[in-house]
């Protein structure tokens, strides 16, 4: 009998509100991802502080070299083979620069190789109810995979993450005073330098739903500008699904492709589709950052979850993956949130994931005003007033605080967050977020969705606006701008420091604060800066 080891992370409490509703059909099959240890992981290590000190003599990896050097080595892909075989499982995919191998096989060998039980849960959480197949305890490998083996996911499928978008109510339409801006609107007013992304390509990470060709030639057409090449890429049974309601994930994928695509019309836009689970997002992330066929230079992620709803394995995973794409100079903008500093987790304060990864430039929002919004105008419009995006207990606020799972970054040392009361506390944890942008639906993006005319906001719309600019700063340098977190931080007069405002327990103050970062951007300093 060989000695068994609980892998570190993974435990699943049982979770309130759920409960068993039945067994899982032991011949049912599944397919599950499991992530191993990196080679060379101390040379890493010292790479990656070079990376994060914004050290100017470290040139990004290629794919191929990150691969080489880093990847996973031979001899423990050899043992997790030989660790399938065993238990009768098939390997359906490998990837040796990701470190990741797909298992094949049914519920019953899956139960039996990692120790666990797989029952079907009932789940009401944040207003969605569902069934999921799920665990409870920690997954087991044997002694010979025990620190080979980093994370087993997918033997659980619950939902794991929801988009960071908000639809305007309609009420709202009707107040007079109430603007809308296009993408390339927006990319006037935060003084975008000039650039249609040519030669990029901008990865979105998507988990359900889908976009209609039709929507995107005809607000192209409206707009004026050349549609752009969007390709889709289904990851893990994922794959571009529309199912005709702009309120669902529809919404948040062509959204995501609208603002990508209006601002950078001429980059290729790769987007990855998957299933909305811990294995299937990471799995998409980790395939847009190996991808070798697109290479995207900059992903835009809109999709996330408050920290304390991950496993500490599913976050350490996703986290490594987010530290090769730094390597390999991938830029990666997330949402910071939709819900506040609480992350409508519904107890205390909480930061969302994968935004409060300290190797994504995390973005939250902000409510803006301008003059004349007739972009074609002379001079042109310019920004009146800007304060935190927070629209009440409703309507939505900008996501941002203090990380619990991530200590400060180098590049965040000797900050502090402002609260509402008024008193100020050295940043005890990577703080969030790092940029801003508008997102408040009240001053939102007009998007075309499933046919109609609708004015979007929240974070979700901000993580493509700043994507979209480092694509155009990429495409004008002729290289990636990389890992901008450490440079941006060392000039932080590139953005518009937003000074009015809160998120609840936070407060809006001069410099970086917990609501908007260092600001929202002045893409010509911010190109300068980089």
């Amino acid at each position: 009998m060989s000695i068994r080891h609980p892998l570190p992370g993974s435990e699943r409490p049982v979770e309130q509100g759920t409960q068993v509703v039945g067994q899982c059909d032991p011949a049912e099959r599944i397919e599950v991802f499991v992530m191993l240890r990196r080679q060379r992981q101390a040379q890493f290590d010292a790479l990656m502080q070079r990376i994060e000190a914004g050290d100017p003599g470290v040139k990004p990896l290629s794919r191929e070299a990150l691969a080489q050097e880093y990847g996973a080595a031979p001899e423990d892909i050899a043992k997790v083979r030989a660790f399938a075989a065993a238990h009768g499982l098939t390997i359906a995919r490998e990837d040796p620069a990701a470190r990741s191998v797909l298992l094949s096989g049914t519920i019953a060998q899956f139960q039996n190789a990692f120790e666990v039980k797989l029952e079907h849960y009932q789940h009401h959480t944040a207003g969605q109810a569902g069934q999921f197949r799920g665990r409870t305890g920690a997954i087991s490998v044997p002694d010979d995979l025990h620190g080979v083996i980093e994370a087993v996911l997918g033997l659980d499928n619950r939902p794991q993450a929801r988009p960071h978008f908000r639809i305007r109510p309609p009420f709202e339409a009707a107040r007079a005073h109430q603007v809308s801006f296009t993408p390339p609107q927006l990319a006037s007013l935060y003084q975008f330098p000039q650039g249609d992304g040519d030669g990029q390509c901008v990865g979105i990470i998507e988990l359900g739903g889908g976009y209609n060709a039709a929507d995107l030639k005809s607000y192209f057409a409206s707009l004026g500008v050349s549609a752009p090449s969007v390709k889709s890429i289904g990851v893990d049974q994922g794959g571009n699904r529309p199912n005709g309601d702009p309120n669902g994930p529809d919404g948040e994928v062509t959204l995501d492709i609208e603002i990508v695509g209006a601002i950078v019309p001429r980059a290729t836009i790769a987007v990855y589709f998957t299933q909305n689970s811990d294995a299937g997002f990471l799995d998409a992330v980790s395939r847009a950052v190996h991808d070798t066929t697109n290479k995207p230079s900059v992903i835009s992620i809109s999709w996330g979850a408050p920290e304390s709803v991950w496993t500490s394995q599913s976050m350490q995973a996703f986290n490594s993956v987010l530290q090769s794409a730094a390597a390999l100079g991938v830029t990666i903008c997330a949402a910071s949130g939709d819900s506040g500093s609480s992350d409508g987790s519904g107890g205390g304060d909480q930061v969302d994931f994968p935004a409060s990864s300290p190797y994504v430039l995390a973005c939250g929002g902000t409510s803006l005003s301008a003059s004349g919004p007739s972009a074609g105008s002379s001079p042109g419009p310019s920004i009146t007033r800007e304060v935190v995006w927070n629209d009440g207990e409703q309507g939505g606020a900008s996501g941002g605080g203090v990380s619990t799972a991530f200590a400060v970054p180098v590049w965040q040392k000797g900050l502090s967050a402002r609260s509402t009361d008024g008193g100020s506390t050295a940043l005890s944890g990577r703080g969030v977020p790092d940029v801003a942008g508008d997102a408040s639906p009240l001053t939102g993006y007009s998007v075309l969705i499933d046919g109609t005319q609708t004015v979007i906001g929240g974070t979700s719309a901000v993580a493509p606006l700043w994507a979209a600019l480092i694509a155009r700063i990429n495409a004008a340098q002729g290289q990636p701008a990389g890992f901008v977190n450490a440079k941006l931080y060392k000039a932080p007069d590139v953005c518009n420091d937003i000074t009015q405002g809160n998120n609840g327990s936070f407060a809006a103050s001069v410099g970086w604060d917990a609501c908007t970062g260092l600001g929202s951007p002045n893409g010509q300093k911010v190109a300068a800066a980089l």
